[in-house]
């Protein structure tokens, strides 16, 4: 099984080629209009009326159309065919899908409704339709309600050779890695122009690629309000783990964290949600909220809560999550014995009010 799982992750690596069976074909429709049919009735077994020549698919075709049937044998039947024209020397086998019907004056209600015939047209037999196509009993009753005036509608599809097409495509392009090489330059600190100084410790990083990431630092780094000392930049606020983080995030997209230890994540992105507010990272703070949501537990939720509130673009989602979690009485009693509660109380008596209401409106 191993085996296995290692040959097929490989071969998205392998060159690789691969061919498509192509057939194509071209439609088009011909309306042969017949009219005063009773003049043309009697005009003898195996004579015909021809509509003018139509070009599909790269070949000329025409209607023939026997008002006394093409054979003695169906002489109480009209005739219809579908002829290619021939030309010297021609010995193209054509494959063709085509109906035959035959409709009223106003092109809409169809006297026949014959299925698609299958036939390739050769010039040997350059010709195919039906010997029986409408009985002329029933055509002389529909002409004379329609003044003699019918349609032979001819839907043909000329379907030319198929051919197979290779693709081929040796060239075997490396999976992307910008994020893997940004963050080993900022780890080598190769290119460095600017340094932090947070809380004792220093980071080093660049600060163009700061300020494409984020606007705060952009005004910090090049902005009219841009520190006086841009080469070491004091910041005393922020953990250094946090800032590290919030440098992680800016060189790869990604959060740095740690699964195994669910306690001290949850700490790490209730602060990472307000360092990533300071500095404008919209995608960190909603990667934030979104992992915090999901771990909302009785001593955390108020904590949680309280940055929810109180970060400059309100976490709603967040919030709403908190406070879905703490509306039963039975878990809003468990959270006021945290010591998070009192920091809840202490920093947002409006919140607690409403909440507490609310419980109060549930029962």
């Amino acid at each position: 099984m191993a085996n296995n799982s290692t040959s097929e992750v490989s071969h998205g690596q392998l060159p690789k080629t691969s061919s498509t069976c192509l057939t194509e074909g071209v439609t088009a429709v011909h309306d042969f209009e017949v009219a005063n049919y009773r003049l043309l009735d009697g005009i003898g077994i195996g004579k015909h009326v021809s509509s003018s020549n139509f070009s599909v698919g790269g070949f000329e075709w025409f209607i023939n159309f026997f008002p006394d049937g093409r054979m003695a044998d169906y002489a109480d039947y009209t005739s219809v065919f579908l002829d290619r024209v021939i030309q010297q020397n021609d010995t193209y086998n054509v494959r063709t899908k085509f109906t035959l019907n035959m409709l009223e004056k106003d092109g809409e209600a169809q006297l026949t409704k014959y299925n698609e015939i299958n036939h390739v047209f050769s010039s040997a037999k350059s010709y195919w339709g039906y010997f029986r196509f409408v009985a002329k009993a029933k055509l002389k009753s529909s002409s004379q309600a329609n003044n003699g005036f019918f349609i032979i509608r001819c839907v043909l599809t000329v379907i030319k050779e198929p051919c197979t097409e290779v693709k081929r495509n040796t060239v075997v392009v490396p999976q992307p890695n910008m994020q893997g090489q940004l963050c080993q330059m900022w780890k080598d600190g190769q290119g460095a122009d600017v340094t932090f100084s947070v809380s004792g410790q220093l980071f080093k990083a660049h600060r163009c690629l700061l300020a494409a990431r984020s606007l705060v630092f952009k005004a910090e780094l090049f902005g009219p309000m841009k520190e006086k000392e841009t080469q070491c930049i004091k910041i005393d606020d922020i953990d250094p783990k946090i800032f590290e983080a919030l440098l992680h995030f800016i060189y790869t997209d990604s959060l740095l964290v740690n699964e195994h230890h669910r306690e001290g994540e949850i700490a790490k992105m209730q602060h990472l949600l307000v360092a990533s507010d300071r500095y404008g990272l919209d995608r960190l703070n909603g990667m934030c909220e979104s992992k915090l949501s999901e771990r909302i537990d009785v001593e955390t939720v108020a904590t949680t809560l309280v940055l929810a509130e109180q970060v400059q673009h309100h976490c709603k989602d967040l919030k709403e999550a908190c406070v879905e979690f703490i509306a039963p009485r039975n878990v809003l009693q468990a959270v006021m014995a945290t010591d998070g509660f009192e920091h809840l109380v202490a920093s947002c008596p409006l919140l607690m009010k409403e909440l507490l209401d609310m419980v109060s409106r549930g029962g």
